[in-house]
């Protein structure tokens, strides 16, 4: 572990230990469930830069807009990423960013702060109970209502797939305004979802048949994540030829990631892209995807298709794809070929194969 990585780790622990008490049970009107409350500027705060984790943030957004369909949504994120993910959201309005290393640009960094006290919200959402910045960002910010990403047992026990970090934050929120007065909800959490257009699709569908010139459907694999999620090519390798011998009727292709390295040396047709709209819109195309817990299998599940994600050391309790067939797979106890039967009951699930 490197020195930089270390110092993060240590500064993670001590602001965490700082502020894990910030906003518990503060800043919020007495409930009355008499009066349905009606919300119309609401900010949600998850101020990380990861792919993944702000692509589980759309289905919160997706239920805001059910719930309110006037209301307007501002996003407190770092990074650049908010934006091009939540482009066809027309209920985003506007994004408070900070940049994605602070350090190098203070100044920057402790403007985009002071932003939060530039509008009134009806309310605040934060994200992740565990995040320092989150629970102070919630607390700094200027609103009626504030939820500070408490667990609450009583919806904790209702549903087995609470701590899912997509879903968490959607059954709170209908717990929160439940007890403002609005009807109870029990309908399954909307999936990842970026809205892509029919055009982003008619686009990525070219490039697939220039990769792949047959009427076959596709599969799509990316053997690539970070650190320890990462497989080897002694692991990948066996599958891809499994996977051939299996589906002689798909074509195979990789999803390369931008560092362009490939887990199986570049054996399959390959697609690179460093749009994440496009990597979406290509995704659309095919019938299945598999890959690691990553910020591209996030992405994948946006594209509205078989989802397979393998899971090694992370929780799939929390990071699980879902919705349209998709499934998580712990390869510490399947083999390949059980991963292959899975596969294919995804594909006649949600094909009708």
């Amino acid at each position: 572990m490197s020195f930089k990585i270390k110092i993060n780790e240590f500064r993670r622990k001590i602001t965490h230990g700082l502020t894990r008490y910030v906003g518990t049970s503060k800043g919020n009107k007495d409930f009355d469930s008499n009066s349905k409350v009606v919300f119309k500027n609401v900010l949600i705060n998850r101020p990380n830069h990861r792919l993944g984790n702000l692509l589980l943030i759309t289905p919160l957004v997706q239920e805001i807009n059910e719930a309110f369909p006037d209301c307007k949504v501002d996003l407190f994120v770092r990074g650049g990423l908010a934006p091009i993910i939540f482009e066809n959201y027309k209920s985003v309005d506007n994004y408070i960013i900070l940049p994605r290393k602070p350090f190098n640009e203070l100044v920057k960094y402790a403007k985009v702060w002071f932003k939060l006290k530039d509008k009134k919200y009806d309310l605040v959402l934060n994200i992740d109970n565990n995040s320092s910045s989150g629970r102070l960002s919630t607390q700094f910010a200027n609103a009626d209502f504030k939820f500070f990403g408490e667990e609450d047992e009583t919806v904790k026990s209702q549903y087995p797939d609470y701590e899912h970090f997509a879903k968490f934050p959607v059954y709170e929120f209908r717990n929160y305004i439940q007890k403002l007065g609005h009807p109870a909800k029990k309908t399954a959490v909307p999936t990842l979802n970026m809205k892509l257009t029919e055009a982003e699709l008619a686009a990525a569908k070219t490039i697939l048949d220039t990769i792949a010139p047959n009427n076959k459907k596709t599969i799509c694999v990316f053997t690539f994540a970070t650190g320890s999620k990462c497989y080897p090519p002694s692991w990948w390798n066996p599958l891809y030829e499994k996977l051939q011998a299996s589906f002689p009727d798909y074509n195979i292709i990789e999803v390369l990631p931008v560092e362009n390295v490939s887990q199986i040396d570049f054996k399959a047709p390959t697609f690179y892209s460093k749009d994440v709209r496009e990597i979406a819109a290509f995704i659309a195309n095919t019938a299945l995807f598999i890959g690691a817990d990553s910020g591209i299998m996030h992405l994948a599940s946006t594209a509205q298709i078989p989802v397979l994600g393998l899971f090694s050391v992370t929780n799939p309790v929390k990071y699980a794809p879902y919705g349209n067939a998709s499934l998580a797979v712990d390869t510490n106890s399947n083999s390949a070929e059980q991963i292959i039967d899975i596969a294919k009951s995804q594909l006649a699930a949600h094909w009708k194969a």
